[in-house]
């Protein structure tokens, strides 16, 4: 079973110490969860997060967390779903999860009419370079810590963002890579609120249903 919280406004480090809180006090019996939050404007750090990738944070908070991956961008306008899941229990792999949590915002952008895809070797989702707007932009990204096969930190999926604070930072240690929205890439106006109903029931077909690992992984 998988408990899903109601999206709303969190301030960041308050989410990551209660994800730290949680992950540490677990049983075997304790239920998985998803908490989905939008947060004020702050960049994070990954593990591999460089100093040069922070362009210009200027008033902005810059938080280190343990998480994968370089740095990102969190604000206003963006569905953040954080997967506390036992991968133990649940018989999946890290790579499966990421997988399916890339797959469940892939699923969720064709509900809003958008045609997107994953990048083998660089985590996260992109719009196809068919679509007619916004092609090759990210849209969504992804990033997970795992400790004694439990995991925290989750997929953020852009929906309706000021997105010059992207332009301050190299988005994910890439130069120059492009970041859209749900809004923009659509041409129709996205609400998080109404993302984030979809997104839980959407992420939880995902979760039951993960999308293999390839070759490739």
């Amino acid at each position: 079973m998988i408990i899903t919280e109601h999206f709303r406004r969190r301030p960041y480090l308050e989410t990551l110490e209660a994800m730290r809180s949680f992950t540490a006090a677990r049983q075997p019996d304790t239920p998985d969860e998803i908490w989905l939050v939008e947060h004020e404007p702050v960049f994070t750090q990954g593990l591999a997060g460089r100093p040069e990738h922070l362009l210009a944070p200027g008033s902005i908070p810059v938080v280190r967390t343990e998480r994968g991956g370089q740095v990102t961008y969190h604000g206003p306008g963006q569905v953040v779903a954080y997967v506390l899941l036992d991968l133990h229990r649940s018989g999946l792999g890290i790579r499966e999860l990421v997988r399916a949590l890339e797959q469940s915002a892939i699923d969720l952008a064709a509900e809003a009419g958008v045609h997107a895809e994953r990048h083998e070797g660089a985590p996260g989702v992109y719009v196809a370079g068919s679509a007619p707007r916004e092609a090759g932009a990210k849209i969504a990204s992804v990033g997970l810590k795992v400790t004694r096969g439990r995991t925290f930190h989750g997929v953020a999926v852009n929906v309706s963002m000021d997105l010059e604070p992207f332009g301050r930072i190299n988005p994910c240690g890439h130069p120059g890579l492009a970041v859209t929205d749900l809004t923009r890439a659509s041409g129709m106006p996205q609400s998080p609120g109404e993302v984030a109903v979809r997104f839980a029931a959407v992420l939880a077909q995902s979760l039951t249903r993960p999308v293999p690992a390839t070759a490739q992984d």
